[in-house]
């Protein structure tokens, strides 16, 4: 009960929305709840819906950003389907996050490859599965759309995630590693 009532306490404080106090309350309640997860291809009518998951995923990662910079870079992603896509994250009927999937070439792996941008569920929906679900699938939807490879780079400290990405088969490059420069002005 100890569980359930700090869900109450997060609620009341507006830290979740009512589907996921319910998602998680039938949960902790030790009631057998199958859980339906899923993936879905956002478009700019999910910007608004985007806009405060991806600002809580630069804030832990310490991005940063201006808000205005953040809405374009996401409009733009979703106007041009040849760059690549966001998928929502449900679970049941609540929006438990996102993972954003950018497009490219490789000589090397023989064709269309993609970069996992970025992946975030919300703290409160963390642990349930949803992460590993979503990686399944979006190597399903990569697949689909004739990817040959896919890539993501992850913090060094953040362990939790590392297993979670080796779960999913992705292996360190021993011999590579990602290097970076911005070309903005």
């Amino acid at each position: 009960m100890i569980i359930l009532s700090t869900i109450v306490t997060l609620h009341t404080e507006d830290r979740i929305d009512s589907n996921s106090y319910r998602l998680l309350a039938t949960l902790f309640a030790g009631e057998h709840h199958a859980m339906n997860h899923n993936i879905r291809l956002a478009s700019t009518d999910d910007i608004q819906q985007l806009l405060p998951l991806i600002k809580d995923f630069h804030t832990f990662e310490d991005i940063q950003i201006s808000d205005e910079q953040r809405k374009q870079a996401i409009n733009d992603l979703l106007s041009d389907p040849s760059l690549g896509g966001i998928w929502l994250i449900l679970a049941d009927t609540t929006v438990a996050g996102y993972i954003a999937l950018t497009f490219g070439y490789s000589i090397e792996f023989g064709g269309k490859d993609a970069f996992i941008d970025e992946l975030y569920i919300r703290p409160e929906l963390q642990g349930l599965g949803l992460g590993k679900q979503t990686l399944i699938k979006i190597q399903q939807e990569a697949k689909a759309q004739t990817i040959q490879a896919m890539h993501l780079e992850v913090a060094r400290q953040n362990t939790k995630a590392q297993k979670l990405y080796a779960h999913a088969n992705f292996l360190p490059r021993k011999k590579y590693m990602l290097m970076s420069v911005s070309l903005k002005s």
